[in-house]
């Protein structure tokens, strides 16, 4: 008997909305699908769907204008209904299982995207990553999701929530499977000019990831045009392909690269972007 192939998950999760989730899980989708790999995107947030609409306004783009785009298979997963919370958590999971089960044996990838907040899908997300991508606002806002930090010394306290829930994933993914999950934070929104507070929380993150366990990966910077393409389900990697029929200028080329060196910071296997 062959061994059924299985797809590489990559989670993206944060228990804070606003980070940039969305619109990072549909970048890596699209990168993928153009470096010619077959990508299944699900969907947790099933009150929000915002990865669900992203597929559904490209869907839509396409029909509209009758132009060829690559596409991956999606699905959402809506919360339980059932009347106890124990009934309406096992339908989540067998729901969730059946919607990543129909997906690994077809796709060399599948891309999840967590709701922005403490749920149980949000767990049984996490607990089947294989690589996990945070994106985190570049303020210490965003910082707390990590970790407890000192406002007079910036020094690490304790790590969060979100912090000990990944570390016990991890901790059960490897007693399930041996599988290690690569964790990832990213800085996202930017900003392009140099400022004290910028450094500080830089700093902060290179010091916690030694503790906590996870990899700086560079992030996107607070541009306009990641939500202006959201509208039409588009990315930046499809700026200046025929098919999108959407010019790629010169002010789209330093956001492009964004996305790239993101990609390129992932070490997904089988994937060199920098022979795409």
């Amino acid at each position: 008997m062959t061994e059924q192939k299985s797809a590489h998950v990559i989670v993206l999760g944060n228990e804070k909305g606003g980070s940039g989730k969305s619109t990072t899980a549909m970048h890596v989708v699209v990168s993928l699908l153009q470096l010619g790999r077959r990508v299944g995107a699900i969907d947790l947030d099933g009150r929000q769907r915002s990865l669900g609409r992203y597929v559904e306004n490209r869907q839509a783009f396409v029909a509209r204008k009758g132009v060829k785009l690559p596409m991956p298979d999606y699905a959402v997963v809506t919360n339980g209904m059932a009347d106890t919370r124990t009934e309406a958590q096992a339908d989540e999971q067998a729901r969730f299982e059946a919607a990543l089960e129909a997906m690994r044996p077809v796709n060399d990838f599948i891309v999840i995207d967590c709701p922005g907040s403490d749920t149980n899908l949000s767990h049984l997300g996490h607990a089947v990553a294989d690589t996990l991508i945070t994106p985190v606002n570049d303020s210490f806002v965003d910082l707390d999701l990590l970790a407890d930090i000192d406002p007079d010394t910036f020094r690490v306290r304790k790590p969060s929530h979100y912090s000990l829930m990944v570390w016990e994933q991890r901790k059960q993914r490897f007693a399930r499977d041996k599988g290690n999950v690569d964790w990832i934070v990213m800085r996202n929104r930017l900003s392009h000019l140099d400022a004290r507070n910028k450094r500080l929380v830089g700093q902060v993150l290179e010091k916690l990831a030694g503790r906590i366990g996870y990899r700086l990966a560079p992030g996107f910077g607070e541009r306009v045009i990641y939500r202006e393409l959201f509208l039409n389900g588009l990315t930046l990697m499809d700026l200046g392909d025929p098919g999108a029929g959407v010019e790629l200028t010169l002010s789209h080329v330093g956001a492009r690269q964004e996305v790239r060196h993101l990609m390129a910071s992932l070490n997904l296997p089988g994937v060199d972007v920098l022979k795409a």
